[in-house]
């Protein structure tokens, strides 16, 4: 039986399964790209709600697992060398679930840095701008009566589709040409989220980038998105 309790976050939330990997997450874009990426994989876990708006995310107990006090983190019993690993930050737990189970990353260290640099691509632009956009189209920021970051965020969505666009066109039906990614699995939430979650279809002329939305369609229609998308489940 694997031992957590050396770490406050699994007297939080306390396992059932001590000996799969926990998951503590929120089904945001960033909380998905998790639960997706381990549906993908098949590797056993046990994921864990954090309420994000009662700040859960902000208590000690889970901050001492990301100081950051920010979803996803994932805390394994079987980290390397045997030991349990704790991890946060997204891209950086869809790195090592690649690692540690060889999949969705090239082996070849070409296309295997070439994956990265797409993956730290989503990390550092489409998803902070597709976020920001989110925020001054829906959220609070819509009461701003100054439009221009609003239209900042709506040019850099719009040039950050482009951007894909060009990398998917031509027939290329993933980020990587053939073979689905750890670069897909980190957008897809993403891409998704901006037309239906921050209702910036229009917004953005989606439909003027017919290679983006095929690749999406691909994406949403792989049975392990469809799980990973709602999980965890909200209460």
């Amino acid at each position: 039986m694997s031992d957590l309790s050396a770490f406050p976050i699994a007297r939080e939330y306390p396992a059932e399964h001590p000996d799969r990997l926990q998951l503590y997450s929120v089904p945001t874009p960033n909380g998905v790209k998790v639960s997706i990426m381990l549906e993908e994989t098949g590797l056993p876990y046990e994921p864990h709600f954090v309420d994000i708006m009662q700040k859960r995310s902000h208590s000690e107990a889970f901050t001492a697992l990301n100081p950051n006090g920010k979803i996803p983190a994932i805390l394994d019993p079987d980290g390397p060398g045997g030991r349990p690993l704790p991890l946060f930050e997204s891209g950086a737990i869809l790195l090592y679930l690649a690692e540690k189970t060889g999949r969705f990353l090239p082996a070849d260290p070409a296309a295997r840095w070439e994956t990265v640099a797409w993956l730290m691509f989503q990390m550092g632009g489409l998803g902070p701008m597709f976020g920001q956009l989110g925020y001054f189209n829906k959220f609070a920021g819509r009461e701003i009566a100054d439009k221009r970051p609003l239209e900042r965020y709506v040019g850099e969505a719009k040039r950050l589709l482009g951007v894909l666009e060009a990398r998917l066109g031509g027939g290329r039906g993933w980020i990587m040409g053939g073979d689905y990614t750890i670069a897909d699995i980190s957008m897809l939430g993403w891409v998704r989220n901006l037309i239906t979650f921050y209702e910036a279809r229009e917004l953005v002329g989606f439909d003027d980038f017919p290679a983006v939305g095929a690749w999406l369609e691909r994406g949403l229609a792989r049975p392990a998105v469809q799980r990973g998308l709602t999980i965890p489940k909200r209460p």
